[in-house]
Order: structure tokens, then sequence, then C-alpha cells
């Protein structure tokens, strides 16, 4: 009997059965269960004496016919959504080392579904009268018990001294197509409010990827500025692998500002705008956490085209970006260094008629709460900075009739973020040496990260000032408590800033930091 199941992920093992003399060419799956309900556990002999028999099967070019496939324990689940996540090969299986390798594949492609709490392949003897070495695979699935997910948290939000409130709810196997549905909400009271919903629908029959479709509507209020952006969003998937992922993504956006104080290069890119875009994210993750990584590496690469909407009123742009991260073990106090390095830069494929180089939208922006080592995304967080803390701004237009006695007033400047970003961090993590905060998962780390912004004011990319760049990062370092959970790792640091310049909006002291995996 050959066995794959979802307790490891290791290669399924083949468990020869004891034949009588009289039956040498049979497998006998009933009498194995009961030996295995009468011994539970095998004996260490038994044991090697199965490895060495898989290894001889496997190591030698083993002849044997995949009579049939059968798929067992699919109550509300279709049985099209397994077959599919099954795929042909363990049918065209035609020695035992290629139905191992089958079966491992499948098993793994079952798991991921997320739809089944057990994952099982095993091998059984091919009905009396069949010729030949044939066997039956059996497939049998366990159907997951709770198909709803949900949860919720209030956050503290030390930059804007406010409280965010963050919900989500997810749907698994709703319609039997192991689908999932998913709806999620922030609300930062008196800032942003953002809501999502989104379809997911593994590879089915004749459709050759993975449906993905998601909506979006987003209303934001700029940090301490007098714009606001309201913005809804449709984004449909058009190929979706393991690594790869290609993607439509058709946004409206309104950008308004009430007050009239924004600047000149502001007031150019008000009003209502259409983007149409088309992204390819590749992506390979091999880390052994995303809440805490302790050794691996993980690597994302995105490329959008966007303006490709008839009469847009952005030219056509192409936005890069890479993010790398490594994480090694250290062998002290579970302790793990890691690593990371994250670029981007938005190129005009044509200028457009206003000068603009770059929507204000598709500005890359540094700062935030923003955890360091968890997701994957581009640059975007630097520690110890405010959200669009950093990079060129620019002075508001005073409005004397909005100021008492008509005297005007500009208090804050307005952040236009940046055509190029690049970021990078540092962080040791370890364990604190106290039982009772080890066995929940709490641990410290200290970190160090440094990034900076600059903007293109000519298409050529050759006439970018690198060494006015390179001498202009800024940078901040600290310690921190890191409180991982089953939904968020939240993050209480101290951080301290290296380096800042006047328009800054960098401040040293507590921070707190939040991440979902």
């Amino acid at each position: 009997m050959a066995t794959a199941s979802n307790t490891t992920h290791s290669p399924p093992s083949i468990i020869p059965h004891q034949q009588d003399e009289d039956d040498d060419d049979e497998f006998d799956d009933d009498d194995l269960d009961d030996e295995a309900d009468d011994e539970p556990s095998a004996s260490p002999s038994e044991e090697a004496r199965h490895e060495a028999v898989l290894r001889r099967l496997t190591a030698d070019e083993v002849r044997i016919r995949v009579y049939q496939v059968t798929i067992r324990g699919c109550a509300r689940t279709r049985r099209a959504a397994v077959e599919a996540a099954v795929g042909p090969d363990l049918a065209r299986a035609a020695t035992v080392r290629d139905l191992v390798r089958a079966a491992a594949a499948a098993g793994d492609r079952l798991r991921r579904l997320g739809a089944f709490d057990t994952v099982s392949i095993t091998l059984d003897a091919a009905p009396s009268g069949i010729p030949g070495s044939a066997v039956v695979v059996l497939v049998d699935v366990a159907e997951a018990r709770g198909r709803a997910a949900a949860g919720f948290g209030v956050f503290a939000n030390t930059q804007t001294r406010s409280c965010s409130l963050e919900g989500s709810l997810k749907l698994k196997n709703l319609f039997g197509y192991c689908e999932t549905w998913d709806a999620a909400g922030a609300l930062e009271l008196d800032k942003t409010t953002e809501l999502s919903a989104g379809v997911e629908m593994p590879r089915i029959g004749a459709i050759p990827t993975p449906l993905v479709a998601r909506i979006s509507f987003l209303s934001e209020d700029w940090l301490k500025s007098s714009l606001k952006e309201h913005l809804m969003g449709v984004s449909v998937g058009l190929l979706s692998t393991m690594n790869h992922n290609l993607s439509y993504n058709l946004t409206w956006r309104k950008l308004t500002d009430p007050a009239r104080m924004s600047s000149n290069s502001v007031q150019e890119q008000l009003g209502h705008s259409l983007l149409s875009s088309v992204k390819y994210a590749y992506t390979v993750d091999q880390r052994d956490s995303s809440i805490r990584p302790t050794r691996g590496y993980a690597f994302l690469s995105s490329s959008q085209v966007g303006g490709l909407a008839p009469g847009s009123r952005y030219s056509r742009f192409l936005r890069q970006e890479f993010d790398l991260r490594v994480a090694l073990p250290l062998g002290v106090l579970n302790g793990a260094l890691n690593a990371g390095v994250a670029a981007g830069v938005i190129h005009p494929l044509e200028r457009g008629s206003t000068g603009s180089v770059s929507p204000l939208s598709e500005m890359f922006y540094l700062g935030g709460n923003r955890s360091l080592v968890c997701r994957l995304g581009g640059p975007s967080s630097l520690l110890g900075f405010k959200t669009r803390g950093l990079g060129a701004r620019e002075f508001r237009v005073c409005n004397p009739n909005n100021s008492e006695n008509g005297s005007s007033s500009c208090p804050e400047l307005i952040g236009l973020g940046g055509d190029i970003a690049v970021a990078a961090f540092a962080d040791l993590s370890f364990d604190i040496p106290l039982k009772p905060l080890r066995d929940l998962g709490i641990h410290g780390h200290a970190f160090v990260c440094a990034g900076n912004l600059g903007k293109l004011t000519e298409c050529d990319l050759r006439k970018f000032p690198l060494t006015d760049f390179l001498q202009t990062f800024r940078s901040s370092a600290g310690f921190g408590v890191v409180l991982p959970t089953r939904l968020f790792r939240i993050e209480v640091n101290y951080c301290h800033i290296l380096k800042q310049f006047d328009r800054d909006k960098g401040k040293t002291g507590i921070q707190f930091n939040f991440a979902s995996p």
C-alpha cells in the first residue's frame, strides 16, 4: 500500500503488505488496516524494513499500471474540483517511482486548496481478473468542518494619535468548488476607510488557470493635508500559478482639495481619473515562516504597465518593483538575522501633456507603521517616520478665506512621494529568556533601516543624480518586543532617528507596527 497523508510534506511511502504464498500478486488493503488498528505504531525494525523496500522499489524501474483513480470523501465538494487538483499524472504513472512522485505532488496540491482537514493517497490491488501489475489509486479526503473564519482588531496608531478598526471574514468552499470568498475592512477614525471583497476559484475542468476577482473601495484623508482621495477598483486575474500572477486592474480615482490649499503641481492632478493597467508579479517565498522567519529567502518582482485606457489623462508608464529578503539562523536563543532590500521605479513611456512624470496616486511613499520583516511588497516601510513622511514636499497655497481675521496660515507641507525608491533593513530576532514569554511566542528584536525617495525630472534615467540620491538616505534604528498572534504580528518598538532632513516627518520614540501573514 502506498500512502501520502497531510501530516508530512515528504514524498509518500510505499508500505508493502505481507502476502500469502498463494496470493503474491495481490494487495490486501483491509488486512493492513486491521493490523494498523491492532498495532498503532510500528516498531523501528518494521519502519526500517519498509523504508528499505521503498528505496528498492523507487531506485529500480519497477513497472506498474494504474487501472483506476478513485476519489472518496467528497460530500459538499464537487468532484471536478478534486480531479483538477489531482491532475492526470497519477493515472499516467508507468513505474513505482513515477507513482510516488505524482502522489506527493497531488497531495500537496489538494492540501493547498485549504478545503480538507486530511488528505490520504493509498494504493490498492485492482479487481480480480485484471491482468498484469494493475493497481487502484485511492484518494481519500476529509472535508474541513469550519467553512468560515473571522477576525477583528482594534489598533492604536501613535503617529496620528488615533485608533483603527480592522475586520475580515473568509468563507471557504461555499459552493463546492474549493473557492475562497473573503471580505475585509479597515476604518481609521476620521482618516481612512478601506473595504474590499474578492473570490479565488482554483482551476477546474477546461479552465486553464485559477479565477481571481476583487473589488475595492478606499476613501482617504491624507495625513495633515487638505487632500482627499476616493478610489474604486476592480482586479481580475488572467493567470495565476504558484509563482506567477498576471492581472488586469481598472481603477477610478477622485482626488479633491476642499480647502483649495494644494500646491500647483498637485492641482494639476485634482479631479476624476481612470487608470487601466496590466500587472505581472513573480513571487517565491522559501522562508520557514511569514511571521517570524528564521531561515530561507523570498523574492518579488512586479511589473505594471499603466495608462492603457483610451482617453486617459495620464500617459503610459511602467512601474517596476523588486523585493528580496533573506533569513539566516544564528543558533543562539533561537536567533535569526533577517535582511532585505527593496527598490522601485516609475518610468514614463511617454511624457504627459501636463508635464507630470507619474500620477500622484502611483508614486512611492516611505514611512508608516508596516513591519519590516513579514510581507513582500516593494519599498514602503521606514520605521520612525510618519506615513508619507519623507521625500519631496511643496508648500500649500494659503487661503485667507479659511483663516480667522483674514490672516493666512499654512501649517503643513504636502508630500509628493517619489518616482524612485530604495529601502533596506536588517533585523535581529531572539528569544526572551523567560519561559512564559517563549511559550507564547513573544520575542525581542533589534533593527536598523534606511531608505530614500527621488524625483525624475527627465524621462531619461541616465540623467538621474545618483550621487546626490545616495548621500541623502534617511535611516533609523531601534529595538522592541514582538507579539505574534494567529492573525497579526504586533510590534512595540522604540525608534531612534539616525538621519533625517528639515522637512522630513521623523520622530524618536515609541511606535506600534502591525503585519498580517
